[in-house]
């Protein structure tokens, strides 16, 4: 039982904003690696071409 209130002081400790950030890049990094970085560049660009007119 000593284990799990050891367990349980440490993420205490841990603020959450910062699971928060650890979570956010761990999504961010599957997709680069799935590959949808070029998907979401693509998509920008073409937002931002068509709200100046150009596309």
């Amino acid at each position: 039982m000593t284990f799990w209130k050891k367990i349980s002081n440490v993420f205490h400790k841990i603020p959450l904003w910062m699971a928060g950030v650890v979570v956010g890049v761990m999504f961010l990094l599957q997709g680069i690696h799935g590959g949808q970085l070029e998907d979401m560049y693509r998509k920008a660009v073409m937002i931002c071409l068509e709200c100046i007119g150009i596309g």
